[in-house]
């Protein structure tokens, strides 16, 4: 394979155990896995050596609101930057906090939550993310088992903290807002025996104390990051400096692998979850470049303005934002004239056509790139490199779409939290990795194990089985959860739960999930992600989620159909009506079973996964409702909770 080199032999099962295939690393890796620069051994000297070789350059940027509207960023640099983190870390130890500690984070991605997070890396405290989408009973439970004793937090999500009172006071004792702080919520927190501080107060009891910053070592426990989870409560996973530092030396060497450059001109656009790995990761990364930073205004509809005005080069999304970005662009090209649209798919079909017979992406448009898809560039910013896609798969026609005509190279990645985030990441310029995650950063090791009950063998051809991840990136344990840990770290080698297929060229596609698998009445099992995966194949859905359990004999599903779709269909037929009495229509619900029926038997699926009543959710499932993890994930415990009534009246109906 010719992005992999084998580092270690597979092995047949013995005593019942599946067998294993073979340990692959990056061909980048062939030498030796990539490894931090020699004398930084933590987040804070990643950090530290960024302030001292580019100490003027624009760090961290945000939008000035003048007039009520937001304007041009604006920016602080690494050395401002610095000088207001060493005063917060001074103002956290006059408290009595220090190494060790555990310090929460709680709020929506802004300058004050990297702040904070220095502040807590000078120091060696442990920084506890609290998740922005989470509820009060999910913060009370992480504040507590993680023992939080300071909390920094968005001046919005001030009430939320108190909410978790008096459980949390227990441990919290410090609330520093990054804001303001109302007469109200200072008196709820003295009555807890807290003390709670502006921010601007907070930098004043730091401002004129010093004091020696802790030795810190790799293997330190920088960070607790609870995973939000599809089922149970949420597990508190143990990132160490070493985990960090190895995924930046990781990167950086298969970012220059690919000739693509990273330095301190770049520009990167903050929106996804700081609270996540993904994005925590890269921020990272670009801070240890010299890079800048800019943070969105936190509202989804108003993203493209703000790239527009920041005009980043690096942008990462997760699919469900690519897949509006794609839609509104559609949009664009279906209201335009019959020249316009002729002029477009003889642009797109030269372009993808030439990228397939191995073009550069920013060769093989030619004129086409400035002539027809500079449009496009322009809306991202006019700058964008490189788009990266994460969390979730991204559908193979939106990939390729932007492949062609975003003028940027768009690659899917593939990581957990409990590998520090990115993982394996698709390449730029081969094309043959489209729709798929890629090699494995030069930094671990990555091996199928077999799933014989799922017909997923590490030997057959194509490789096909569970993804184990092993080296520097893999995370520590889960904190006081030394049984989790033991069920999915075994021998040094992380077991992902998800099922991958090795490539031709050494890319990993991931195929399925080895969890989601239960039993139907007949005795069936059912890979139910897989055939989620296969049925939002079909124009008419957006989303779905298939049920089942061991007391049924076929499958029922909640779709999110795809309105434009649904709305064709309902015109050509007569059927009228708004989007919500369309979804409730019998004869729309009959169709889309009907397209069900039909797509399931073009995909030779069996009898018993074709599902066989459905309801239609004309709204989308959603993060707000618990429907989906802040990374766009079923959550299904919740969904059948939320459904379950739903669900009863389809087996009913069926009866």
């Amino acid at each position: 394979m010719k992005y992999l080199v084998q580092s270690k032999e597979g092995s047949e099962g013995l005593n019942g155990a599946p067998s294993v295939g073979p340990s692959y690393r990056s061909v980048f890796a062939k030498d030796g896995y990539a490894t931090p620069i020699p004398g930084i051994d933590s987040c804070w000297d990643a950090f530290k050596y960024a302030v001292e070789k580019y100490p003027n350059n624009r760090m961290l940027g945000r939008r000035e609101i003048v007039a009520g509207k937001p304007g041009e960023y604006v920016w602080q640099t690494y050395k401002e930057v610095y000088d207001i983190v060493m005063k917060l870390a001074s103002a956290i130890r006059s408290l009595g906090i220090g190494k060790g500690d555990r310090c929460g984070i709680y709020g929506a991605n802004c300058p004050e939550w990297i702040m904070s997070l220095e502040a807590c890396n000078a120091h060696g405290l442990c920084c506890v993310p609290l998740y922005d989408t989470l509820g009060a009973s999910a913060v009370e439970f992480i504040i507590c088992h993680a023992e939080v004793r300071i909390a920094f937090a968005d001046e919005r999500k001030i009430s939320e903290l108190l909410k978790t009172f008096p459980a949390s006071a227990k441990f919290l004792k410090v609330i520093v807002s990054f804001g303001n702080v109302t007469p109200e919520q200072r008196e709820e927190a003295e009555k807890n025996g807290l003390e709670i501080y502006q921010w601007n107060d907070f930098l004043l009891l730091g401002q004129d104390k010093h004091y020696d910053l802790p030795v810190k070592e790799k293997k330190d426990i920088c960070t607790i990051m609870y995973t939000s989870g599809s089922t149970g409560e949420p597990k508190g996973v143990m990132i160490s400096n070493q985990n960090i530092l190895s995924m930046i030396a990781g990167m950086i060497r298969m970012l220059q692998s690919s000739n693509l450059s990273l330095d301190d001109t770049d520009v990167y656009i903050s929106y996804l979850p700081l609270a996540h790995m993904l994005d925590r990761g890269l921020e990272e990364l670009f801070i240890f470049n010299g890079a800048s930073i800019g943070f969105w205004r936190g509202d989804v509809k108003g993203l493209i303005e703000d790239m527009g005005m920041l005009k980043p080069t690096y942008f990462c999304a997760v699919p469900r934002v690519l897949e509006r970005i794609y839609e509104g662009l559609q949009a664009k090209i279906s209201a335009t004239g019959f020249l316009t649209k002729a002029l477009f798919n003889v642009a797109y079909n030269f372009k993808k056509g030439n990228m397939f017979w191995g073009s550069k992406q920013e060769e093989a448009g030619f004129v086409f790139d400035k002539l027809v898809f500079s449009m496009v560039k322009k809306m991202l910013g006019g700058r964008v490199k490189m788009i990266w896609s994460g969390g979730a798969p991204l559908v193979k026609n939106i990939e390729e779409f932007l492949r062609v005509v975003s003028c940027a190279h768009v690659c899917q990645g593939y990581g957990l939290t409990e590998t520090s985030g990115p993982t394996l990441v698709a390449l730029a310029n081969e094309i043959s990795m489209l729709s798929t995650v890629g090699p494995p950063l030069p930094v671990i090791d990555v091996r199928l194990e077999s799933v014989p009950e799922m017909g997923y063998i590490a030997f057959d051809n194509p490789p096909r089985g569970e993804v184990c991840i092993r080296g520097d990136t893999v995370f520590a344990g889960y904190y006081k959860r030394e049984d989790l840990t033991n069920e999915v770290l075994i021998d040094g080698w992380f077991h992902t739960g998800d099922i991958g297929e090795w490539q031709p060229d050494g890319a990993l596609k991931v195929i399925d999930r080895k969890k989601n698998i239960f039993k139907l009445s007949q005795g069936e099992y059912v890979a139910v992600e897989h055939l989620e995966n296969v049925y939002t194949q079909l124009s008419c859905i957006d989303s779905i989620w298939v049920y089942g359990n061991s007391f049924q004999s076929f499958l029922v599903a909640v779709v999110n159909p795809n309105r434009k779709a649904i709305e064709n269909w309902t015109s050509s037929n007569g059927i009228s009506g708004n989007f919500k009495a369309l979804c409730e229509d019998p004869k729309v619900k009959e169709h889309m079973l009907s397209e069900i029926s039909r797509f399931a038997r073009e995909k030779k699926l069996k009898g018993f996964e074709v599902v066989r009543a459905v309801h239609l959710e004309s709204v989308p499932f959603d993060v707000e409702r618990d429907l989906l993890t802040p990374t766009y994930k079923k959550k299904r415990v919740p969904l059948l909770k939320y459904y379950q009534g739903v669900i009863d009246e389809l087996y009913q109906s069926k009866k």
